[in-house]
């Protein structure tokens, strides 16, 4: 059975060849048509169907022979496939296209929607980080998402594992934008399949990808742009020094929004990143209050729905269905693994990690064992835990 986000879907119109959409969709899947390209030929052209005629005699003019803009067919199954799995299609300049976005030069001709458009008309704040967090980063990252929410922002972020999902949570489903590399209807990692579940329900999904697509290396730079563009600013939360994070803040920086980071311990790797934008002189943030210091607090808001999609979901089956099979299909990390993952150089209370592991005391406590006497674990003062070897003298 075909795996689906949404377990209700939109009627499908069969558009007709004067269909505008039909047109935007083929331009802007034409090969070598990206997003700048696409408004330089439709400010050049009038229309992007004039852009599609022109576009042969371009390219042969650029020495490329028998080029072929993607055929009224493919857009037309994209157009159908995104009303299959219930997502709406925004359009560059369109009322409900996000302000934050529309002004960049590489703005997304086509945005795919899952849930509701208001977090799209409310301010937001970006919150970032490594995929491997350690447990004080999660902590950390859900309080300023919860914090900020609380205070009238949307949080964005990109549904990773890790910092990303730890931010969609402290914010709440119903104050969120995910921005998914994929299509809108393909959150990866199929973990998080839970949480975009509920995102879809209360806030926002979003992608420029075709629906159906999956993930690709190539996507991620992509999807980062647009969580920054979305975005007052940037909140930077472990970032090793190769990080898709650091990529972020660049678009932040070209985009004009504000680079805030939380510094990290100098001998862990996930605060390289943070620790180098600090010292190349990004904002240092410790609280929420910092964060809004800088980019002041967003005007009293109407409080948003809690329960308000644009179109009814069914009772998720599909979903379920889809989490188990990617539970068989990827066991996941070992409890060895979740743990060493979790600490880092700087201490945190057992009780706080038994919590974010999810399992019994019963269970974690031969397992530290284990990894104390591999010197792989080492225990504070106080029942705290940390990476080995960075006592102080």
């Amino acid at each position: 059975m075909e795996k689906r986000l949404l377990s209700s879907t939109t009627p499908f119109t069969p558009p007709t060849a004067e269909d505008d959409r039909l047109s935007w969709l083929r331009l802007i899947r034409s090969p070598r048509v990206g997003p700048v390209t696409f408004h330089r030929l439709l400010a050049e052209h009038g229309s992007a169907a004039a852009a599609l005629e022109a576009l042969p005699a371009i390219a042969a003019a650029a020495g490329t022979a028998d080029y072929t803009p993607c055929p009224v067919r493919s857009a037309e199954d994209e157009l159908r496939r995104g009303a299959r799995a219930g997502l709406r299609l925004l359009r560059h300049g369109e009322a409900d296209y996000p302000a934050a976005l529309s002004t960049l030069s590489d703005a997304p001709p086509v945005l795919w929607i899952a849930g509701s458009l208001l977090p799209l008309r409310a301010p937001a704040l970006a919150i970032v980080g490594a995929r491997n967090a350690s447990s004080a980063g999660l902590r950390l990252a859900k309080e300023l998402a919860s914090e900020l929410a609380n205070a009238g922002f949307i949080i964005c972020s990109g549904l990773a594992r890790g910092i990303d999902r730890a931010a969609h949570e402290g914010a709440g489903p119903s104050r969120t934008i995910a921005v998914l590399a994929g299509g809108a209807d393909c959150p990866w990692p199929e973990e998080n399949l839970d949480i975009a579940r509920l995102i879809a329900r209360h806030g926002t999904l979003l992608s420029e990808q075709p629906p159906g697509m999956k993930p690709m290396t190539r996507h991620f730079p992509l999807r980062n742009r647009l969580i920054s563009g979305l975005s007052r600013a940037v909140i930077i939360t472990e970032a090793a020094q190769r990080s898709g994070s650091l990529i972020t803040a660049r678009n932040a920086l070209d985009q004009g929004r504000e680079v805030l980071v939380v510094p990290g311990h100098p001998l862990d790797p996930r605060a390289e990143g943070c620790n180098m934008l600090l010292r190349d002189g990004a904002t240092l943030i410790r609280h929420a209050s910092d964060v809004m210091e800088v980019t002041g607090r967003p005007p009293p808001r109407n409080p948003l729905p809690q329960s308000a999609p644009p179109r009814p979901l069914g009772q998720g089956a599909a979903i379920a269905r889809a989490m188990a099979a990617a539970a068989k299909r990827s066991p996941g990390p070992t409890l060895r693994e979740r743990i060493l993952t979790l600490l880092s150089p700087a201490p945190v209370a057992e009780d706080q990690l038994l919590r974010q592991l999810g399992i019994p005391p019963a269970e974690l406590a031969p397992a530290l064992l284990h990894l104390e006497l591999e010197n792989a674990v080492e225990r504070r003062p106080g029942g705290l835990l940390c990476s080995p070897g960075t006592r102080q003298g």
